[in-house]
């Protein structure tokens, strides 16, 4: 997922970035070298995969040090390690349905197209495109791109925990330069090396991606329809139900143990037995099918009985946050209403607006220099936190109507 990237200006990257830079010539030197050892050694590994000379010196022409940003990335990662309200609030808001809304008559007629042979509902893929790439705004910030194969080998070098998971989707990108899908120079994507509007992994892109449009090409990079088909196709491949619903928000009897009870499949009329209903009121429609109950804020946040297409939206990222993001915003897209609960967040949260004033106001206070955009990522957060500090307040980096009310009154 490319939009992290745009977090690119918090504190913590660039002090990983001033202290990359702050070694010695020496140091970096080493540093470089020992990085640069292990390219020239990987094309052994890459020859065997039928990866020639040629397209290998292309893909890593220009790139001789490893990417700081990267490897502070994959330590944050905000499916694990954002609140579910911040995540939720991030993705979902009023920009990124009219946009959505925007999208889905522009590309009405390809989505006709896709929806017909793949069976997955449109608003899924436009929730997906807007999770990945913001519409494919991500994509026009040069800043947020980068060398896929440089990241990828940063991963591979240097972090252990990735290692094994870099190399292969190195060896993926590498086919895709040879397979002549994109050139060498315009392999570029995210920290992870995801590419596109979609943000496929290579060894995504080289057993899912599609062409649709007819051109011969599986561009995931600039054709709108095929990334969205290739999505299309990703889920499909995966198990998508067409015509269900990914899951439903429920409400638990006050009395019930949701620990001692489990979370497991059941079918929805086995626990419906236990006093659960759907927040409308509405039967099930379907009871007969299985469900899992999801709690993913404790017992005073929103419930919910996910069905089988919530588990295949984890295929394309494997985090509860992520399919619940994509579910709800496909929804949001129809036309439905937010969750009836609210999330217990502890404080009164600012819509999209206030929060953009609050980012104007860190800006001009000098403690913020990312976008004017009402998203309160990591960057945003940290600049909230010192304004916090300074005034007394408790530094808990919440974007809150108390923390906009006390700057108004500044």
């Amino acid at each position: 997922m490319i939009a992290f990237c745009t977090a690119r200006r918090t504190l913590t990257i660039m002090l990983l970035c001033i202290a990359f830079t702050a070694l010695s010539p020496v140091d970096r030197t080493f540093a470089d070298t020992k990085f640069q050892k292990w390219i020239a050694d990987f094309y052994s590994t890459a020859a065997k995969s039928g990866i020639s000379r040629q397209t290998y010196k292309a893909v890593f022409a220009g790139i001789t040090s490893p990417d700081p940003e990267v490897l502070e990335a994959a330590r944050y990662q905000p499916e694990f390690v954002s609140k579910i309200w911040d995540y939720m609030d991030a993705r979902i808001n009023r920009t990124a349905i009219e946009t959505g809304l925007e999208m889905k008559k522009k590309y009405k007629k390809w989505l006709d197209i896709i929806e017909a042979k793949y069976g997955v509902d449109r608003h899924i893929l436009l929730a997906i495109w807007s999770m990945e790439t913001t519409y494919g705004a991500a994509l026009e910030k040069e800043n947020v791109l980068r060398s896929v194969a440089r990241s990828l080998a940063t991963l591979a070098y240097a972090d252990k925990k990735r290692r094994k998971f870099a190399r292969g989707q190195l060896i993926g990108a590498l086919k895709i330069v040879q397979n002549g899908d994109v050139s060498a120079r315009n392999l570029r994507g995210s920290w992870a090396g995801a590419m596109g509007h979609t943000q496929f992994i290579p060894t995504s892109y080289l057993t899912w991606a599609v062409d649709i449009d007819g051109d011969g090409k599986r561009n995931v990079w600039t054709s709108v329809p095929d990334a969205l088909a290739s999505a299309a196709n990703l889920l499909r491949k995966n198990g998508w139900r067409t015509g269900k619903t990914w899951g439903y928000e429920v409400s638990l009897p006050a009395n019930l143990s949701v620990s001692s009870l489990g979370t497991n499949s059941r079918t929805l009329s086995k626990w419906k037995k236990h006093g659960i209903r759907r927040v409308s009121g509405r039967a099930f429609p379907r009871p007969g099918e299985k469900a899992n109950l999801k709690v993913l804020a404790g017992s005073k946040g929103p419930a919910f009985l996910m069905l089988k297409n919530f588990f295949v939206l984890k295929s394309y990222n494997n985090a509860d946050k992520y399919a619940l993001a994509v579910g709800h915003l496909a929804d949001r897209l129809r036309g439905y209403d937010p969750f009836v609960r609210d999330w217990p967040r502890g404080y009164k949260p600012l819509d999209e607006d206030e929060k953009k004033e609050v980012q104007v106001q860190l800006t001009r206070l000098g403690l913020y220099d990312g976008e004017i955009d009402g998203n309160i990522g990591s960057g945003s957060r940290a600049a909230i936190k010192i304004y916090q500090v300074k005034q007394g307040m408790v530094p808990d980096g919440f974007a809150s109507k108390k923390l906009l009310a006390r700057m108004r009154a500044k």
